[in-house]
């Protein structure tokens, strides 16, 4: 079985960026207003060394935009800069836009349990109650999530064979609980005591979505369209629900096989919460999430709260290379379905990476809005060099 790898945007982006020479014209100094043309076009500019993939970026400074893209080099064909893309874990704030809206008119209490919300799906071994607020921070010490193509992570053959799996989420959730339960193997059990530490998991939000199927009676898609697409006006965002096909124009994902050749896996499954974005429209969901838009005070609080223990310290994280910088290293990073990178002036980005089978994408942004970046990358690889291009050109270095 496939078990989901965290999207770490340590790994995907802030360490790496860390030791990586960002562009001579972001180092040491405040960016001039405005995005600078030049350097963001030499940043998303294919140099030797990086994937075989084209991509697609977005940066906003100062409420002045460009836009940008390097050309598809497998294919050869030209990429539009409004192309769409698979958003992987960019999905999660979206899930957590609705569980926190549904707070706010008091149809989920954050504090409410898994136990109570969906009774009998956490096996007996589960004797400690799991928040809401434990699955969209992630400390809740559920398993990781076993999901996707039944193959081994490294036959890549297969799981390009295999990418058009589709799988409900309650699959997901007797996959990751309950795995083959006719070869009388155990189910799973806990892996922390909830609260304690915090441990990236995407199996947290499919549970959450299973919560916001079970209080309001609508599907994923069916609550992100309603409450988020349309007023937000993002008409060139889906939840796909696992429908393979790609609008156009879209950004070819592609992924390598076992010889090495990049394949082009655009066209895959997924799940109920799997999503299709563009650099506009999530430019805009970020604005509108961090700007309150969406949310209301307390919730919008709730969304940028990094998970303390009693004392009020920061809870310890799990997982190598995660949460690995600024001056709490290794402390909680991950908020309500965002996660805070400290710039080296002090200033906190928000943001979330996602990767999908063919894709490494990112959005970011400073509190104040002013500095915004959206990014993907057609590629299998965690660490795309021209989105750490991107990343230090429109922020400036990352604290150490």
């Amino acid at each position: 079985m496939a078990a989901t790898r965290p999207a770490s945007l340590v790994l995907g982006l802030a360490a790496l960026i860390l030791t990586s020479a960002p562009a001579a014209s972001a180092v040491g100094r405040t960016p001039p207003a405005g995005p600078d043309p030049a350097v963001l076009d030499a940043a998303i500019a294919a140099r030797p060394g990086d994937p075989a993939a084209g991509a697609v970026a977005r940066v906003t400074v100062d409420g002045l935009v460009w836009r940008g893209s390097a050309d598809d080099p497998v294919s050869g064909r030209p990429v539009a800069p409004n192309s769409a893309f698979r958003i992987g874990s960019i999905n999660k704030p979206f899930v957590a836009a609705v569980v926190l809206q549904l707070a706010a008119e008091q149809r989920i209490s954050l504090d409410g349990t898994v136990q109570q919300y969906l009774p009998g799906t956490l096996p007996a071994s589960f004797t400690l109650p799991i928040t809401v607020r434990q699955l969209l921070d992630h400390t809740s010490g559920l398993p990781q999530a076993v999901e996707g193509p039944e193959v081994e992570e490294d036959d890549h053959d297969g799981l390009i064979a295999n990418r058009f799996v589709i799988e409900t989420l309650d699959q997901v959730v007797q996959r990751t609980l309950r795995p083959h339960p006719e070869k009388g193997l155990p189910e799973a059990g806990p892996v922390f005591e909830p609260g304690t530490e915090q441990e990236y998991n995407s199996f947290n939000y499919r549970l959450a979505g299973r919560i916001i199927e079970q209080v309001t009676g609508h599907t994923i898609k069916e609550e992100v369209t309603a409450r988020i697409l349309k007023p937000l006006g993002l008409r060139h965002t889906q939840v796909t629900e696992g429908r393979p096909t790609m609008p156009d124009p879209h950004l070819a994902g592609y992924f390598a096989d076992n010889a090495g050749e990049p394949t082009d896996v655009s066209e895959q499954g997924g799940n109920p919460e799997s999503m299709v974005s563009t650099p506009a429209d999530l430019d805009r969901f970020l604005r509108a999430l961090l700007d309150g838009e969406l949310l209301p005070p307390q919730q919008l609080n709730d969304l940028l709260t990094l998970p303390r223990d009693a004392s009020g310290r920061l809870v310890p994280v799990r997982g190598a290379g995660e949460c690995r910088f600024g001056p709490d290293k290794g402390l909680a990073c991950y908020s309500a379905g965002l996660m805070a990178i400290p710039l080296r002036d002090g200033t906190v980005v928000w943001g979330k990476t996602g990767h999908d089978l063919g894709y490494a994408d990112g959005v970011f942004s400073t509190p104040d809005l002013r500095r915004r970046l959206v990014y993907s990358v057609g590629t299998g690889d965690g660490t795309p060099a021209p989105a750490l291009r991107l990343a230090a050109t429109t922020f400036g270095p990352f604290a150490p």
